[in-house]
């Protein structure tokens, strides 16, 4: 891995961005000669795709969930209805808007192509894109699966992570090289309300810590553990300035960025509002920041599992197996939710307590890849080994 001290023009940019990396958002990027634009945003943690898109239309779900559901569309703070049958969380206008205006597709019932509950096992996979080890991540294959930008002295920002690291989704043979701005040396806010969770019922130093995090914006209830650190500015800063650094005429093509704060075992009503909102204005400050490019643009939002069905004894959701997936951009078929739905009857659950997946996280990366950029079965076969029975999903993108 090549580390560049300094960047020029697209540096200067990016450091604008760094300055706001913190809370667990970082970016990856990479060249490509096309004027497509591909993003995939990971949330990491395991989204509980039955709170951020509900399906209010199965009779099922109100015995199974009724201290988590929002309250109905039409109602105060209530979900976005998205047809009848589905609604987004109240959380999430800016993605609502992009539904009306067919940029945004749902995909429900959706999982990887393995089954663990494990989040490190998970993200690995999902990263890999096989249910296996690689030594490289599907996105860096996407990569090397696209022409390589002109002139050859661009080859030497074939890559660009910006923050500690590049996620294992970009990590392989086509070079990469990252760089830390010196903004984002500082703890990160939650590193902040776990030291003073740790120090609470210490007489001399909880008091002291909780009062100067006061001072800094910290409410009780995050002091508490019961709600999530504030960190309002920076995945919606950071996807701005990867926006920017797309439009670019001579600017990278993929990019990769994630978002933590999504393991919501307790509180989980109070917990999920802040990510989903983050997620939220994020994707609408992308969307801005492309300008004219959104309308070659498609962005995947993927998480390495879902959650269980029932609520548990703290008000919140365990580890389970099917969530959703985003689909937003100008490229995108958008307006509709993409689903074969499983139904929650106890019989239909998976294990007696997951949403049964009924789609391949691979075969929606399929369908994107092999629209946007035109690649084949050999080489989506490459990006996603053993896969053959994740067949694309069509109807995806535009015509």
């Amino acid at each position: 891995m090549r580390h560049l001290p300094l960047i020029t023009r697209r540096g200067a940019l990016l450091g604008l961005a760094g300055a706001f990396t913190l809370g667990g958002a970082s970016l990856a990027l990479a060249s490509a000669a096309t004027d497509r634009r591909f993003v995939v945003i990971i949330l990491r943690g395991a989204l509980d795709g039955m709170a951020a898109v509900v399906p209010y239309g199965d009779a099922n779900l109100a015995s199974l969930r009724g201290e988590l559901l929002p309250p109905g569309p039409g109602e105060a703070n209530g979900l976005r209805d998205l047809g009848g049958f589905y609604g987004l969380h109240p959380a999430l206008a800016g993605l609502h808007d992009m539904y009306a205006a067919n940029e945004m597709l749902v995909v429900h019932a959706v999982a990887g192509s393995y089954r663990s509950r494990s989040h490190f096992e998970a993200q690995d996979y999902m990263e890999y894109g096989a249910d296996h080890r690689m030594t490289s991540g599907w996105l860096n294959r996407v990569a090397a699966a696209l022409p390589a930008p002109t002139p050859a002295t661009a080859k030497s920002e074939l890559a660009l992570a910006v923050g500690t690291g590049v996620p294992l989704l970009l990590r392989g043979k086509t070079p990469v090289a990252s760089w830390l701005p010196q903004a984002m040396q500082q703890p990160g806010a939650e590193l902040y309300a776990r030291i003073a969770q740790l120090n609470h019922a210490d007489g001399l130093t909880g008091p002291a810590i909780a009062e100067g995090l006061r001072d800094r914006g910290f409410s009780s209830a995050v002091l508490a553990g019961s709600e999530q650190p504030p960190n309002r500015n920076a995945f919606p800063a950071l996807a701005g300035a990867a926006g920017k650094l797309l439009a670019a005429a001579d600017g990278p093509r993929l990019a990769a960025l994630e978002i933590g704060g999504w393991d919501t075992h307790s509180a989980q009503s109070a917990r999920l509002a802040g990510p989903l909102g983050e997620l939220d204005a994020g994707l609408v400050a992308l969307k801005s920041g492309l300008g004219a490019a959104w309308a070659q643009t498609a962005v995947l939002v993927i998480t390495e599992f879902g959650r269980t069905v029932r609520v548990n004894g703290t008000r919140g959701t365990d580890h389970g197996t099917g969530t959703v997936a985003f689909l937003a951009g100008g490229a995108i078929a958008g307006g509709r939710v993409q689903a074969d739905w499983p139904g929650l009857a106890e019989d239909r659950l998976f294990e007696n307590r997951d949403l049964q997946p009924t789609a391949d996280l691979r075969a929606v990366a399929k369908g994107v890849l092999a629209r946007h950029f035109g690649l084949g079965a050999s080489a989506l076969g490459t990006i996603f080994p053993d896969s053959q029975a994740a067949v694309p999903m069509n109807g995806l993108l535009r015509a």
